[in-house]
């Protein structure tokens, strides 16, 4: 299979539009997308540019979007090993695939197929992450729900051959119990602190009927950080909770907790060259949200799900909002149907897009950025139309991003690129 070169262009958003979305299996829906509203964050705008104002186009700088890979199924994640080429898309039945020297290998890196459920729209192989040492350490950490609906969070090891996994070596992390079978989460991923930060979702059905968003006594709803040990055998302690984490020592509160306030965390990433930490949660009935987080935040921060949905208070005219961390951008739901996170773009294909924070809503297709403004705030571009579903973005080594589609064929990846 050669490399493909099909390129997309995209549209600039023109009206509202009214959209029938077939969900077929995606984690994480129910939320979408409309007007966004930058709220507080903190970075700087680049040197020797000019500050961006709310609703600059994102169409002008020229997106377009290379195929990169299809004959996927539902293809949910895109990620890579430090210092490495490939690319290893999960797929949310149970599979990695690996796309390497732009062709995607006939066989899969790993099969887990018979030990998940896909029964729940919201449910199967739904994170994987490299350990910061794997090309000499071999580990690697997918998050998924098992045949009971449980989310998994569990270690594998790579065998002598590079390209396949040894599907016998799954060592558990641990285990939580879900009490419906929607907001499993599935975030995972590595800081550059070393640990490895968990969203889970709030527990499904809708409203947060069992308070697990407010909870401390709960990882429902909260985004964890623990210390993962590669070499620990099965039986033993598997990690350890960092000593700084923000909650170790208040009583009734599980110690792994970093924040919590969240609803259906759909996927989280650190910004490569800064280290911030950006989360996009999936909203209720109303509003979307993206929030971030700076490198030197020590923890703690409360999104506020269910006292509030994004900046507003849920299913109340008013709400008590002191210690509620504000998002970074928020939109409503007159034009899709659920958020999905990306990336800050550091590659060289559009350098325009320089330090510009990428996400978009499934439902709608529609992608945005946010840039930094220089005084605490970011500005957000008016959304394009790109026509896809996308169910993730991934990021190469090289600052690359790419996003994962579902589509009539399973599902493809395309890469950003200038537009044709």
């Amino acid at each position: 299979m050669s490399p493909a070169t099909n390129t997309f262009s995209v549209r600039p958003r023109r009206s509202l539009i009214a959209l029938t979305v077939a969900l077929t299996l995606l984690p994480g829906l129910t939320g979408a997308g409309a007007t966004l509203s930058p709220v507080l964050a903190q970075d700087t705008t680049l040197a020797g540019t000019a500050a961006p104002e709310d609703g600059w186009d994102l169409a002008s700088y020229g997106v377009g979007f290379e195929e990169v890979a299809t004959g996927l199924s539902n293809p949910l994640w895109i990620t890579s090993p430090q210092d490495d080429s490939r690319l290893f898309v999960l797929e949310q039945t149970g599979g990695v695939r690996i796309i390497q020297d732009g062709a995607l290998l006939p066989d899969p890196f790993l099969d887990i197929s018979e030990r998940i459920t896909t029964q729940g729209s919201e449910q199967g192989l739904l994170g994987l992450a490299f350990h910061p040492d794997f090309a000499t350490n071999g580990a690697f950490y997918v998050y998924y729900t098992d045949t009971d609906g449980t989310v998994v969070v569990s270690r594998f090891n790579v065998t002598d051959d590079p390209n396949v996994a040894d599907p016998a070596s799954e060592v558990v992390q641990l285990t939580q119990l879900e009490p419906y079978a929607n907001h499993n989460g599935g975030a995972i991923v590595f800081g550059p602190d070393g640990y490895l930060y968990l969203g889970i979702g709030d527990g499904g059905s809708g409203g947060d009927p069992q308070g697990n968003g407010q909870s401390l006594g709960t990882w429902l709803g909260k985004l964890l950080r623990i210390d993962p040990d590669p070499a620990a055998a099965a039986g033993a302690e598997q990690y350890a909770v960092p000593a700084d984490n923000p909650f170790i020592d208040t009583a009734d509160a599980l110690p792994e907790i970093w924040a919590y306030g969240l609803r259906n965390p759909w996927r989280v990433s650190f910004d490569m060259a800064t280290g911030d930490l950006w989360i996009a949660d999936v909203g209720q009935n109303e509003w979307e949200e993206v929030n971030r987080v700076a490198a030197d935040s020590t923890g703690g921060e409360n999104y506020g799900w269910s006292i509030r949905e994004a900046a507003h208070c849920f299913r109340a005219e008013t709400c008590e909002t002191d210690g509620l961390t504000d998002p970074v951008a928020e939109y409503d739901h007159s034009e899709g149907v659920s958020v999905t996170g990306g990336y800050v773009y550091h590659g060289t294909a559009i350098p325009e897009l320089a330090g510009t924070y990428l996400y978009a809503d499934f439902g709608t297709g529609l992608l945005w950025g946010a840039e930094p403004v220089g005084d605490g705030t970011y500005a957000v571009s008016t959304p394009i139309e790109t026509g896809f579903n996308i169910t993730s973005f991934g990021q190469g080594n090289d600052g690359e991003i790419y996003m994962a589609l579902f589509g009539q064929d399973g599902g493809s990846i395309v890469r950003l690129a200038p537009a044709a």
